[in-house]
């Protein structure tokens, strides 16, 4: 546990609570200048004995504290709000049981993140919590970019572009706005957000036109265990002609194909390792990695025209400059755009979030 400052519960806080289906991130901000008074997570959940759920994770992080009455609000990530949820939402029951509806679109992490908002308002029951949705950033994306070539009556029924790490991609294009002291109204931004879960955007004007995950966070970018963008024919022929269930299919794409599919390495730092060793595999997973960031950047290059920056953001967007590197070697098109690497920091974005709804 990392603490930046002993006497926090002195102080009026707020709680970020960011779940993954393995983990669970928090961290406590002080209201007033929203300085980071501590940084930590719980990971490996519900692999071995000793956190067995995200409920006793949560538990857990209570317990080290005296009280809670030094909690004034609670943020918490959803990633996917659906169409009904396109602003930061104040929770109560039948709130958190509308988000329940968008599950199986976010299986990964919407469940968990309900279960830990449902056992901190037990702990909490006289503080705002407030869920703040990565497709927020993504609600009015022109419909061009929106509408997929389907009848058009599945878009009527909710079939629809939604993108996701939409509060990571708006942090850092804020970021960047800053670092290159203009008005973001004013440029053209490509965010590239590089981790477990990959995705890039396209921002013009502070404003998301494009961008790379779909319907669901399977769409786009090679990621560590999700496919990204394939034929959906292969779909069809998996099902019908090598007579895998749906439940598996489902499976492979989702947790056993992108890089731990094409190399058999569960993370980015051993697919790396293996890459400096000269593993076949591993050199074939990364160029395919790479390649499929080239691809969109340079896709979105055409869209956007002008582009001032490119950010990298993400554990291996912000964290690697290799990948960096060859994402954007040989692409003459961005000879006059800046390249950015620039950390997320998508709980101290809720905790803005927040603190300007408990002022409001």
């Amino acid at each position: 546990m990392a603490k930046k400052d002993n006497n926090f519960q002195n102080k009026k806080v707020i709680l970020v609570l960011n779940a993954g289906s393995t983990s669970l991130k928090y961290k406590l901000f002080d209201f007033q200048d929203l300085n980071c008074l501590l940084d930590s997570s719980i990971n490996n959940i519900g692999h071995g004995e000793k956190i067995r759920n995200h409920h006793e994770a949560l538990r857990k992080i209570f317990l080290q504290f005296n009280n809670l009455n030094f909690i004034a609000a609670v943020g918490y990530r959803f990633v996917h709000g659906g169409r009904e949820f396109t602003k930061p939402t104040r929770l109560n029951e039948d709130v958190l049981k509308k988000i329940e509806a968008y599950n199986k679109l976010a299986p990964l992490h919407n469940p968990y993140s309900l279960a830990v908002a449902r056992l901190t308002m037990l702990f909490l029951p006289n503080v705002l919590h407030l869920a703040i949705f990565d497709t927020s950033f993504f609600s009015n994306l022109p419909l061009v970019s929106k509408i997929y070539p389907l009848p058009l009556y599945f878009y009527e029924q909710g079939v629809q572009r939604f993108g996701f790490h939409g509060i990571s991609h708006e942090y850092v294009a804020e970021e960047a706005a800053l670092l290159l002291k203009k008005n973001i109204t004013k440029i053209n931004l490509i965010t590239c957000h590089l981790g477990g879960g990959c995705s890039i955007t396209a921002i013009q004007k502070g404003k998301a036109i494009e961008t790379s995950m779909g319907f669901t966070p399977l769409e786009g970018l090679v990621m560590q265990t999700r496919s990204g963008d394939l034929d959906p024919g292969i779909i069809f022929y998996l099902h019908d002609s090598l007579k895998l269930s749906i439940e598996e299919i489902n499976s492979i794409l989702n947790h056993h194909s992108g890089i731990l599919g094409l190399s058999g390495r569960k993370n980015y730092l051993s697919l790396l390792k293996g890459l400096r060793r000269g593993d076949k595999r591993a050199k074939l997973a990364f160029e395919i990695f790479i390649n499929r960031i080239k691809k969109y950047i340079g896709a979105y290059s055409a869209i956007l025209g002008k582009i001032d920056a490119i950010i990298f953001t993400g554990a291996i967007g912000a964290g690697d400059a290799i990948t960096r590197q060859r994402a954007i070697k040989n692409l003459k098109i961005l000879n006059k755009s800046k390249i950015l690497a620039i950390k997320t920091n998508e709980e101290l974005a809720i905790a803005r979030i927040v603190k300007k709804e408990v002022i409001d």
